[in-house]
């Protein structure tokens, strides 16, 4: 794909530049407050089940998972994964990432739209991403066919869908969870700076993810038209 269309590669630049800073950024911003140890001293496990119990949300499972940063909720199991790092760290950029985590929880829990929107969108984008480019690279190189130049474009929008869908959610769930952070004293006035800071650095990751696809999208349709 992205030795087809010359010049159109360019456009993929601002998001690739944009990834890049925004992986840097999350991973600096994290080792920089990891490094906090929380005045109160509970661990992201033990902040995430505070903030779910005190939400309703006994039900909710937390489990600890293997990799780094590979924290997330399980919607179907009702689940919330911690990576070690996370589960078992009193620091400040563990606490943010768990009370983000348990955002989601609440999310799911009070029927979220963009939330909902986003599960329903899951199937569609899981085949959009990879048939989109089958059917678009198979149409314009192999078999000559604009209808499955279309068919692939259309495939691909599910899933430039999906990642435009996916930013108000992860948005909401840190507006949740620092203010959970804050309400429920878990941290306090300056701490919650730098559960903030962590915060913000993935949701870079997220816009960088919504920016290339819609780009990439833009770049398919430039190439069909040529």
């Amino acid at each position: 794909m992205y030795l087809i269309g010359g010049w159109t590669f360019l456009l993929l630049v601002p998001a690739l530049l944009l990834t890049v800073y925004a992986q840097i950024r999350v991973s600096s911003t994290f080792n920089k407050y990891s490094k906090v140890r929380s005045g109160r001293g509970l661990t992201g496990a033990e902040g995430a089940r505070l903030l779910l119990d005190s939400n309703g949300l006994q039900s909710v499972t937390i489990e600890m998972v293997e990799g780094k940063l590979s924290d997330h909720y399980d919607p179907r199991s009702r689940t919330l994964r911690l990576s070690r790092d996370v589960a078992e760290s009193a620091s400040l950029a563990s606490l943010g990432v768990a009370a983000h985590e348990s955002g989601h929880a609440v999310q799911h829990a009070e029927g979220y739209g963009p939330m909902k929107l986003r599960s329903l969108l899951v199937p569609a984008a899981n085949i959009g991403s990879n048939l989109g480019y089958i059917l678009f690279l198979a149409g314009l190189i192999f078999f000559r066919s604009p209808l499955l130049v279309n068919l692939g474009i259309l495939f691909f929008s599910a899933a430039v869908l999906f990642t435009v869908v996916t930013l108000p959610v992860e948005l909401d769930a840190s507006r949740r969870a620092l203010a959970a952070l804050s309400e429920k004293g878990i941290l306090v006035s300056n701490e919650i700076d730098g559960a903030r800071a962590v915060l913000r650095a993935a949701a870079l990751t997220y816009v960088a993810a919504a920016l290339m696809a819609i780009l990439n999208l833009v770049r398919m349709i430039l190439i069909s038209r040529r």
